[in-house]
C-alpha cells in the first residue's frame, strides 16, 4: 500500500482490508489518492462493529463499509472533517450525533444504481423461471419432475417500485425491453419531471401491493419505513407475486414475511438484507424453495466496488481542496462556524 506525505489524512475502516493487510477487494478507488498526492490514507488497525473514538484521532476523514457511527464513536473528532459512507445506506450513522460534532457526512451516490438494478433483474427472472428448484432437480437426478416447475415470463407483468431514487430509475430503464407493463411507483418523494420522462404511475402503496406483480424495495431504512412490509401489506399482494427487497432487512416484517410464505400468500422472496446482520445461524428462509437469499452483496460486483471507491475518494480529495463532496447527508453542517473553522485548519478551505 503506498503513503504519501500530506497534512489531510484519511482511515479506512479495517473491513476493506484481509489478515495480512492487503485489500480484500481488487479496486475500491485508492489510486485516486494516490494520483492526487495530497492524502496519506491508512486502515484502522483492528475492526470494531462500531467505530471506537481511538480510532478517530488524528484522522480528519474515514471511509466506512459496515462499522457503525454512534455518538460514542465521535466523542474524540476533534480533527475529524467527515465521513464517508461507502454506499448509499446511512442508517448505520448518527447523522444527528454527526452534525453535533461538526462532521460532515456524504454517501456515494449513484455509484450502486446499475449493479443493485441487475441484480434486481437477475433475481426477477431467476424466481419467476424457478431457477433453484430446477438446478436442484438436475443435481439430484429428478428429470421428471421438471413439468412441476412452469414459469412465467416477465412479459406483461407489472413492476411495482417502492423508493424511486437512483436504482428505481436504473430498474425501470433495464426492464424497458421486457415487454412488462407500465411500472407503479409508490414514492411520496419522487421527482415528478422523471416520472413523466420515464412512463411509471405513481399509486399509492395499497394500490402498488394490489397491483404489482412484483414488490421491489428501493428506499432507505427509516422511522417512516421501518416495517413498512408488514402482515397487513402482504396480505394485499397477489398470490403470485415476488417480494424483492435489495434496501434495508428493517423495511420488511420477517416474521410477517415467513407466514406468508408459509401459507402461500405470495408467490416468493429475494432477500439481501435482513433485520439482524450479519447472520450468525441459518435464516427461517433457508426452508423455503421459493426464496432466494444473500448476504447483503447481491450487487456486489468489481465495478460497483470500483465506482464507490472512486466516489467516496473523490469525495475526500474534494474536501481536501476545499469543495463540497457529492452525496451530502447533513448539508446543515456547513452553516456550522466550528465545522467551517476545523475546514479551514485542516485545508485552507475557502468556499
Amino acid at each position: 500500500m503506498t503513503q504519501v506525505t500530506s497534512d489531510f489524512r484519511v482511515a479506512l475502516t479495517a473491513d476493506f482490508y484481509d489478515a495480512s493487510g492487503a485489500t480484500k477487494y481488487r479496486d475500491i478507488g485508492l489510486n485516486l489518492f494516490e494520483d492526487d498526492g495530497r492524502i496519506a490514507f491508512r486502515p484502522f488497525p483492528a475492526h470494531n462493529p462500531e467505530i471506537q473514538p481511538e480510532q478517530l484521532v488524528g484522522v480528519n476523514g474515514v471511509i466506512v463499509l459496515t462499522p457503525r457511527v454512534t455518538a460514542h464513536s465521535l466523542t474524540q473528532s476533534d480533527d475529524l472533517l467527515a465521513i464517508g459512507r461507502f454506499g448509499v445506506g446511512f442508517d448505520s450513522v448518527d447523522v444527528k450525533a454527526c452534525t453535533e460534532a461538526n462532521v460532515l457526512l456524504f454517501i456515494t451516490t449513484g455509484a450502486v444504481d446499475r449493479p443493485v438494478a441487475e441484480a434486481t433483474v437477475g433475481w426477477m427472472l431467476a424466481l419467476t423461471h424457478h431457477l433453484r428448484i430446477k438446478d436442484r432437480l438436475v443435481r439430484e437426478a429428478r428429470w421428471d419432475e421438471r413439468s412441476q416447475y412452469m414459469g412465467t415470463e416477465l412479459r406483461d407483468r407489472t413492476l411495482g417500485v417502492i423508493g424511486f431514487g437512483g436504482i428505481g430509475q436504473s430498474l425501470v430503464r433495464l426492464l424497458s425491453g421486457f415487454g412488462m407493463k407500465q411500472p407503479l411507483v409508490f414514492d411520496p418523494f419522487a421527482n415528478s419531471s422523471i416520472v413523466n420522462e420515464l412512463g411509471v404511475r405513481s399509486v399509492t402503496l395499497k394500490e402498488l401491493l394490489e397491483q404489482s406483480d412484483f414488490v421491489s424495495l428501493h428506499c432507505p431504512l427509516n422511522e417512516h419505513t421501518r416495517n413498512l412490509i408488514g402482515a397487513h401489506e402482504l396480505g394485499l399482494m397477489k398470490p403470485t407475486a415476488y417480494l424483492i427487497n435489495t434496501a434495508r432487512g428493517g423495511i420488511v416484517d420477517e416474521a410477517a414475511l415467513a407466514n406468508a410464505l408459509t401459507s402461500r400468500q405470495i408467490a416468493g422472496a429475494a432477500l439481501d438484507c435482513f433485520q439482524v446482520e450479519p447472520l450468525t445461524e441459518p435464516s427461517v428462509f433457508s426452508a423455503f424453495d421459493n426464496v432466494l437469499l444473500a448476504p447483503h452483496s447481491i450487487a456486489w460486483t468489481e465495478e460497483l466496488f470500483r465506482d464507490i471507491g472512486r466516489a467516496a475518494c473523490q469525495g475526500m480529495i474534494d474536501l481536501a481542496s476545499g469543495r463540497k463532496p457529492r452525496g451530502i447527508v447533513n448539508p446543515e453542517v456547513l452553516d456550522r462556524p466550528a465545522f467551517v473553522e476545523k475546514w479551514k485548519r485542516l485545508c485552507n478551505a475557502t468556499r
